[in-house]
């Protein structure tokens, strides 16, 4: 297999929201208060369309007064203002990047979240967000999306196109669901007896199969 791309998971996996304040779920149950339940719909809906806070309540038809809107609106500046990358994100991206590999970011997000990602992380070759493309992880569509941006295709595993790698911490959605999309997914789990506690465990994992690929391939 010559692994020509890599695709990390957004939050937990490149970057971290330091204050949680949930503004869409806060909105979520502003509904509950009025006798409005919700539920994985109502997620999906707010996962997969470019929807501010006022077209999320206009579109699940929650009532929320003005002042409340506001007080939404504030919440979600504040988390969104206490999103920080990892301290081994950018290092990992570029040292990959360096070695030839193509990168992608693809993740589950509300739409307000995918700019703050972008700007950390403005050299990356493709994005591929929940919301821009109208499907969720795991549904095999989104890594697709993300391998015909990279220029890769799923479950190539010879010959010269390659494949990519996806590493993110939630197994259903970064393992999981690529592997049965075609990707070779790894699970990250930032505690220090985890098998793939970082990532520059992971990239070390990436540099040593290059290495062992380019040295099968000059044998």
């Amino acid at each position: 297999m010559k692994v020509v791309a890599v695709i990390f998971d957004a939050f937990g996996t490149l970057v971290e929201i330091r204050r949680r304040t949930n503004p869409y779920r806060a909105l979520l149950l502003e509904g509950r208060k009025h006798g409005r339940s919700y539920g994985a719909d109502d997620v999906r809906t707010l996962m997969t369309h470019p929807l501010s806070l006022a077209d999320a309540a206009e579109i699940l038809g929650i009532h929320v007064s003005d002042r409340r809107l506001v007080e939404l609106e504030a919440m979600l500046d504040e988390e969104l203002e206490s999103i920080t990358p990892f301290a081994d994100a950018a290092p990992a991206i570029s040292t990959l990047a360096e070695a030839g590999l193509k990168i992608g970011i693809c993740s589950n997000l509300a739409a307000p979240y995918g700019p703050v990602v972008r700007q950390f992380f403005p050299g990356v070759d493709a994005f591929c967000f929940s919301y821009e493309v109208g499907e969720m992880k795991p549904d095999r569509y989104i890594y697709e999306s993300a391998c015909a941006d990279l220029g890769v295709r799923p479950g190539h595993w010879f010959g010269n196109q390659g494949t990519a790698v996806m590493v993110g911490d939630s197994l259903k959605g970064d393992c999981y669901g690529p592997r049965a999309a075609g990707i070779k997914g790894l699970h990250l789990q930032r505690m220090q007896d985890s098998k793939l506690p970082d990532l520059v465990c992971f990239t070390q994992i990436i540099l040593d199969h290059i290495g062992a690929h380019q040295k099968a391939g000059s044998a």
